[in-house]
C-alpha cells in the first residue's frame, strides 16, 4: 500500500472552560484510524479540562507553552521541550494556567474517542 497523504486537519470541538483549537490529522474522524490519534493542540491560558480516566495512552510533546497534568499520584508542569505519558485507566486532568496558554502534539493509542476517554461528570 502506496503512503496515504493526510492535505489537512479536521477542527474537533473541545472540552474545557474555554475555546481550545483541536486539530485532528489523523484518527477516527479526520482518517478514519481507529488505531491511533494524533492532533495539534492549542489552549488558552486559563484552559482546564475535566479530569479523565480513557482506556488509551496519551503522548503528548509540548511545543510551546506549559500543560499543567494532575494525577492521583500528584502534579506535573509539562514545559516546552518536554513530554508526558498518561497511562490508560489512570485518572488525569490537563490545563493550561500560564499567560501564554501552551500548543502541543496529543498521540493517542489507540485512537481517542468520546466512548473511550471517560470523563468526569
Amino acid at each position: 500500500m502506496p503512503p496515504t497523504l493526510i492535505s489537512q486537519a479536521t477542527r474537533i470541538t473541545a472540552a474545557g472552560n474555554k475555546p481550545k483549537l483541536i486539530d485532528e490529522y489523523i484518527g477516527r474522524i479526520n482518517s478514519r484510524d481507529a488505531a491511533v490519534s494524533v492532533a495539534h493542540m492549542r489552549s488558552p491560558q486559563g484552559w482546564i479540562e475535566p479530569g479523565q480516566t480513557p482506556e488509551f495512552n496519551e503522548f503528548t510533546v509540548v511545543l510551546r507553552g506549559l500543560l499543567h497534568v494532575k494525577s492521583r499520584a500528584g502534579e506535573l508542569d509539562v514545559h516546552a521541550g518536554q513530554a508526558v505519558v498518561a497511562h490508560a485507566g489512570e485518572w488525569v486532568q490537563y490545563a493550561t494556567p500560564h499567560a501564554d496558554g501552551a500548543e502541543y502534539i496529543a498521540v493517542c493509542l489507540p485512537a481517542f474517542s468520546m466512548e473511550t476517554v471517560h470523563r468526569d461528570e
